[in-house]
């Protein structure tokens, strides 16, 4: 097989829509733009939710409650059972759980998980963990610490 023998996969291409080749084909006058007016414009594009010029609807309806978005806490989950990638005895923290690619990504901090069993003794300091997933560190004879307030990994 050589460079000029590679095809693409039989449907895998498709024949590009030929806009305004006559009116016999089905796809000429207007090329598919309908009538006059803005988006029938070479190079027209209206951002989603403009609706003329007219308040949008996103505007007009009313706005009430609280939403806590801007103050909610958001922890990056690592459960047990990746805990087990580190040697019995080591000390687990944010830096050597990022560092083995646990908890990439932006959050406010880390919280233990009790998925899957842990199989090891270890030290493990978090800004969070889950009921049973300290009593299943202790029950291995480790410790979990809880570090501080939450705050960026990052």
């Amino acid at each position: 097989m050589r460079l000029h023998d590679l095809k693409p996969r039989p449907g895998a291409k498709h024949r590009k829509k030929r806009l305004g080749q006559g009116e016999s084909s089905g796809r000429g006058k207007t090329s598919g733009r309908g009538g006059k007016g803005q988006s029938a414009r070479s190079g027209s594009s209206i951002r989603i939710g403009f609706e003329g010029g007219q308040m949008p609807l996103i505007r007009r309806i009313p706005k009430r409650g609280f939403n806590n978005t801007r103050f909610k806490v958001s922890y990056h989950p690592v459960n047990l059972s990746d805990l087990n990638a580190f040697d019995a005895g080591s000390v687990v923290d944010a830096e050597t759980l990022k560092k083995a690619g646990l908890a990439n990504g932006s959050s406010d901090g880390i919280k233990i998980l009790a998925r899957g069993e842990l199989t090891r003794k270890l030290v493990v300091r978090a800004q969070a963990f889950s009921a049973s997933a300290r009593a299943a560190i202790e029950a291995q004879g480790g410790k979990a610490e809880v570090v501080g307030k939450a705050k960026a990994v990052a």
